[in-house]
Formats: C-alpha cells, structure tokens, sequence
C-alpha cells in the first residue's frame, strides 16, 4: 500500500522548523560542552547517513536521488569533521611527552 507523497512545502516546513530548533539549542550550550556535543551529533549523523542512502537508491525519480546524494554527501561531511574537531580538542587534554 502506498501512501499518497506530501508536498514539497510539508518538507520544506519541516526543514525549516528541524534547521531553527536546532540553532536555538547549540546556542545556548556552554562552550565547554562543544566537544561531547559534537560525538553526539556525529552518531546522528550517521542515521542521517543511512537514511539518505536509503531515499537515493529507493528510485522515487531523479530529484529524489540527487537530494539523497547530496544529503549523503553532508552528513558524511559532517561526521568527518566532528571527528576531527572531536580529536583535535581530546589532544589538548593530553599530557605532553616531557611533562609530569
């Protein structure tokens, strides 16, 4: 049984919604909560990875595809650099190699 596709103004609400909660949260977090913030949005990234592999190969047209390359693209964009900035800032807390 196939549901009837919601329009594209559904979606793009949605988005917009989705885009304006989530600045209105990492706004108002400490900047000393960055760090174990940025490994928690990496894992959620990672569903977002999933998911917009499953919507560009699901062959709901060529739109739906490239949206779903270039969600891909993103997310999988999004968790390098969180690990990156994740690695970076750990290596600050270690001890140097001459230090006690």
């Amino acid at each position: 049984m196939h549901l009837p596709m919601p329009d594209i103004s559904s979606h793009l609400y949605v988005f917009l919604l989705a885009a304006f909660l989530g600045l209105e949260v990492i706004k108002r977090v400490s900047p000393l909560l960055h760090t174990p913030l940025m490994s928690l949005t990496n894992a959620i990234s990672a569903i977002s990875v999933v998911a917009a592999i499953e919507l560009a190969g699901a062959g709901h047209g060529k739109f739906a595809t490239t949206i779903g390359v270039i969600a891909v693209v993103a997310a999988t964009t999004n968790i390098v650099g969180g690990f990156m900035i994740t690695d970076r800032m750990l290596r600050m807390f270690k001890k140097r190699g001459g230090q006690k």
